[in-house]
């Protein structure tokens, strides 16, 4: 591949992975206008979802040699456990929160991936990544913006609530992803297709269908996080990693939750403190931190998998949200990244 081209088709997948961001930003606007409890809009993500991306997929011819084995289905299937959970706990936070104080503490998912990695598949822990928790803790700490008041039942119960569950929400985020990137060789489409169809039942027995009658007007916000959050969303992004390098997957990770951030401020007229700002940029850098392996003496590690955008975080989120690798067979593997969907 010349330069030319492969430069062209770089520029092209950050355009493609800057408007799933961007999309993905969006996501809790949708989520609260659409006026549903968290548990009937992630049942309705899934459904309206499964529609779109498995027309997409047949139409793509992805169903043909499909690469799934009953293991890799399993596995995907597991991991599809943890990520619609994930998105319902993150949706749970916006009540008690705000979309961007939600979506910052949210953003320190690739810790929780480290951690349980190094718990269940025993993967390498360094200083060098135990120095970068350290920095995403005072960062979260900061962002969180706890007082010892609210600690000892004197503030805003519901505040706290919030930030559990977007920690929580993280926590499930990181569980799906050190699962799924088990899951080689098989389209991401259809790994997250998956997981959506397993959603559907999932969540169906904590949905109350009877609510949807008064929406109206309103499914035209569930539809759209079926449609442009999961289906489009994911289909830029599946498209962007195959063609960008790691380091431009992490900093244009982060326009989800930047564009989160102003639609919460544009929309709703949250903002956060400037102690709270103050924690952001310690988050930001610790993720990219350890998703491409930088040291504190300034001279880069060895680079790690694609990062967190958030997205189904889809989500990313999120959520987070997918990072896809390719392999020897030349095929794909997927990490769900939310929301996410992140």
């Amino acid at each position: 591949m010349s330069s030319d081209t492969r430069a062209a088709g770089e520029t092209k997948g950050a355009v493609e992975l800057t408007a799933a961001m961007v999309l993905s930003g969006t996501l809790g606007v949708f989520v609260i206008e659409s006026g549903a409890s968290p548990f009937n809009v992630v049942f309705f993500r899934c459904l309206f979802g499964t529609i779109a991306l498995g027309l997409y997929c047949l139409v793509r011819g992805f169903f043909k040699n499909h690469g799934f084995t009953p293991k890799k289905l399993g596995l995907a299937a597991l991991g599809g456990a943890f990520i619609v959970f994930n998105w319902a706990f993150l949706f749970e936070s916006y009540e008690g929160t705000s979309i961007s104080v939600a979506t910052v503490v949210y953003h320190t998912q690739p810790f929780y991936v480290v951690l349980l990695g190094a718990l269940l598949f025993r993967d390498k822990l360094t200083a060098t990544k135990f120095g970068w928790l350290g920095v995403a803790f005072v960062g979260l700490i900061l962002v969180a913006g706890v007082s010892a008041s609210d600690l000892t039942g004197g503030g805003d119960s519901a505040y706290l609530k919030g930030l559990g569950f977007a920690l929580l929400a993280a926590v499930f985020y990181g569980a799906s992803t050190v699962i799924t990137k088990r899951v080689t060789g098989v389209k991401p489409h259809l790994v997250a297709l998956v997981q959506l169809v397993l959603g559907i039942f999932l969540l169906l027995p904590f949905t109350a269908l009877s609510e949807t009658k008064d929406l109206g007007a309103d499914w035209g916000w569930l539809i759209g996080l079926g449609l442009i959050h999961t289906c489009v969303m994911y289909v830029l992004m599946y498209s962007a990693y195959q063609k960008l390098p790691t380091p431009k997957i992490a900093v244009l990770a982060f326009v989800y939750p930047a564009v989160a951030m102003l639609m919460d401020w544009a929309v709703y007229g949250h903002s956060v403190s400037l102690l709270q700002a103050l924690g952001i940029p310690l988050i930001v850098a610790a993720s990219l931190g350890i998703n491409l392996g930088w040291s504190f003496k300034g001279k880069a590690a060895t680079t790690a998998a694609a990062p967190a955008a958030a997205k189904p975080a889809v989500e990313e989120p999120a959520a987070q949200e997918p990072a896809v690798d390719t392999d020897a067979d030349n095929e794909t593997k997927i990490e769900i990244k939310s929301g996410g969907t992140r």
